[in-house]
């Protein structure tokens, strides 16, 4: 009996021995998330997609992450993690397509020409910032002090938002906002709009997060 216990307290320790370490800033995110969630229900709009979920270990290096979209309807979003940040898979509706243009006079950088190398791949650089016109991959962290916004789909006049709000992000810390595109409104303590990581389309249904080149 001795011998037995003494094995299960050896195995215990190890698997608390091998866990692997959170991310700080996957701890930030998920933290904020999970309290805007406790306030409007935000909570249900960031699941993890478990299915398409590498381990832990290949997520820290960077590995790319496969995402199934062909669920996702106009005016939804789904949230995936990839390299310990969440990312944003929005379905734009036509609507929400048609706003853009009219924001680029009110945003610090309409056209995506600040640190392009590092915020916006070649292929993003358009109103849309996007590969498809009505789907929009981003990180959802803002650009001020690493906090996860909060969706504000919804147009018009709101709480913390302006009357002719058209649509898009703020971020509950500092009142930083961001269009349909992730861009960044002037005048806001985020000094950039949100990053595009790189990604690409295995199909029309499927999403590679974390690679953007056909071998």
């Amino acid at each position: 009996m001795s011998d037995s216990n003494e094995q299960g307290g050896k195995q215990q320790g190890s698997s608390i021995s091998t866990a692997p370490q959170v991310d700080q800033g996957r701890r930030t995110w998920v933290a904020v998330a999970c309290g805007a969630g406790a306030v409007g229900g935000v909570a249900a709009a960031v699941p993890f997609v478990s299915t398409f979920q590498p381990s832990e270990r290949a997520r820290a290096a960077g590995a790319a992450v496969e995402v199934d979209i062909s669920d996702l309807k106009p005016g939804e979003k789904k949230t995936v993690e990839w390299r310990g940040k969440p990312v944003w898979i929005v379905k734009r509706t036509p609507e929400q397509l048609a706003t853009l243009p009219k924001n680029d006079a009110q945003l610090a950088d309409p056209n995506s020409q600040r640190k392009p190398d590092e915020l916006t791949p070649e292929y993003a650089r358009n109103e849309n910032r996007s590969r498809k016109p009505d789907v929009l991959v981003v990180v959802g962290i803002c650009s001020h002090l690493g906090c996860s916004p909060s969706d504000k789909f919804q147009a018009g006049a709101q709480p913390s938002l302006p009357d002719d709000w058209t649509g898009g992000f703020l971020c509950p810390c500092h009142g930083s906002t961001f269009d349909m595109a992730g861009r960044v409104y002037k005048n806001k303590p985020a000094p950039d709009n949100l990053e595009v990581p790189p990604h690409m389309y295995l199909s029309d249904a499927r999403l590679l997060i974390g690679e953007d080149k056909k071998a």
